[in-house]
């Protein structure tokens, strides 16, 4: 007779996540202080997104005409 309690679940995505938070929480607990983005983001793998620089051969844009 098999136990109907006896299942085994694995989320491959609630895994990476799980071994991610714990790396933070490994991380956190050796610093002195808070962590910056920059070690957060090289913790997590995160490369930033840099908004792009504005370009001077645009226009400003005027808006909606009142």
């Amino acid at each position: 007779m098999q136990d109907q309690f006896d299942v085994t679940l694995e989320d491959g995505e609630l895994l990476v996540e799980v071994e991610m938070t714990a790396n933070l929480i490994v991380a956190a607990s050796e610093s002195d202080g808070p962590l910056s983005q920059e070690q957060i983001d090289a913790i997590l793998g995160v490369t930033p997104v840099r908004p792009p620089e504005p370009r001077d051969d645009v226009e400003a844009d005027p808006g909606p005409s009142a």
